[in-house]
């Protein structure tokens, strides 16, 4: 018998894991893929950190996250500047003084201010849909260039047809900073992230390659207690419907060059170019090898059995994951943490406060 059953080796369930072990109990992590550390795993290659699940940027302004994870591992000081090329145009992210300069040729935020208030004009009365709302915050050549193609590749569907609340704000700085966050804190574990899921997992019991939901009553009677980390509705067997997501397809590419693009993160906003977004990986830890690797992250219709990356929070599927958590409030023994089980989407350092949160809980 072990005190705790984790199942997702990801940052939620590593970080339980970690302060059920120091407490004195003892854990077993069950891992579906056949690595441990969720979609934060990196693979090294020619001494290149990849970001095998996309970009993972740390940021925070929670000083009690940020102490924790420094416990484990030491940042370095990558800020993320991404960059927008629309057609071979570039453009700073988020929408900043850089942004509005190239854009029209302005100097001043107080002419940048007039051009977004004179383009939000094109839109009178409540927006009805997300181009209407995005044009209300942030003017028509923005959106056409920055926001419209990449959000409709981003969600497999015109703008027109997805519901306003998707962007409820839209970051516009009249400063020349190309500091993608407002947090505090900043930056890429050195030695990528491997270096702090090992950490946290030291001295437990681990098993890869194992599917809870299949081998439910295999594993089920080896502990008191459950922390659950998968899809929530995969827990219930579907049994009320499946949940959607939507998913993402990427391509790595080693190319034989010292630089390739220039900066860690470029988004591609047109509609034309089939991915999203590629992802330069040394540039988070300031490579010098003398190759380098590229990723391109395709959006993706997703499907049941492929890796879940974005909830769609629609009407529809808001209600259903009501229903589910209306059900896991009743299982006794069990927790549900994390991005899946609570279908909503988590930065990092709120996957790791909730984790947090549940370990004091269960302190009580």
């Amino acid at each position: 018998m072990y005190d705790y059953l984790i199942i997702g080796s990801g940052l939620f369930g590593s970080v339980f894991a970690h302060e059920m072990k120091k407490a004195g109990k003892s854990c077993l992590v069950l891992e579906k893929r056949d690595h441990i550390g969720g979609n934060v795993y990196c693979e090294e290659k020619d001494g290149i950190r990849i970001h095998k699940y996309g970009a993972h940027i740390f940021h925070t302004s929670n000083k009690k996250v940020w102490d924790y994870v420094n416990q484990f591992v030491e940042f370095n000081n990558y800020v993320n500047s991404p960059v927008a090329n629309y057609k071979g145009e570039l453009y700073n992210l988020p929408f900043n003084m850089n942004t509005f300069s190239k854009m029209w040729g302005v100097a001043t935020p107080t002419e940048a201010a007039a051009k977004i208030a004179e383009q939000r004009t094109a839109i009178q009365g409540e927006p009805k849909n997300l181009e209407e709302q995005a044009i209300s915050l942030i003017g028509t050549d923005i959106y056409t260039k920055l926001i419209k193609g990449y959000t409709e590749k981003q969600w497999g569907r015109s703008c027109t047809e997805l519901p306003a609340f998707i962007i409820k704000r839209l970051p516009i700085r009249y400063t020349f900073d190309n500091n993608y966050f407002n947090d505090r804190y900043q930056g890429i574990p050195i030695g990528g992230y491997n270096v702090l899921i090992h950490a946290l997992l030291d001295g437990i019991e681990v098993r890869t390659g194992v599917d809870y939901n299949e081998h439910r009553d295999e594993y089920r009677k080896l502990a008191k207690t459950i922390i659950y980390t998968g899809p929530i509705d995969a827990y219930f067997d579907y049994k009320l419907g499946q949940l959607e997501y939507r998913g993402l397809r990427f391509e790595t590419e080693r190319l034989e060059e010292e630089n390739h693009q220039g900066v860690a993160v470029m988004n591609y906003t047109d509609r034309e170019t089939p991915y999203t977004r590629s992802i330069e990986h040394k540039h988070f830890e300031f490579g010098t090898q003398p190759v380098t690797y590229v990723t391109k992250e395709y959006p993706a219709d997703w499907h049941p059995g492929e890796e879940a990356y974005y909830p769609v929070n629609d009407s529809r599927n808001s209600e259903l994951y009501n229903q589910y958590a209306a059900l896991a409030a009743k299982e006794e023994n069990v927790i549900f943490g994390g991005r899946l089980a609570e279908y909503k989407y988590y930065d990092m350092d709120d996957v790791i406060a909730s984790a947090l949160q549940a370990v004091a809980t269960q302190k009580e």
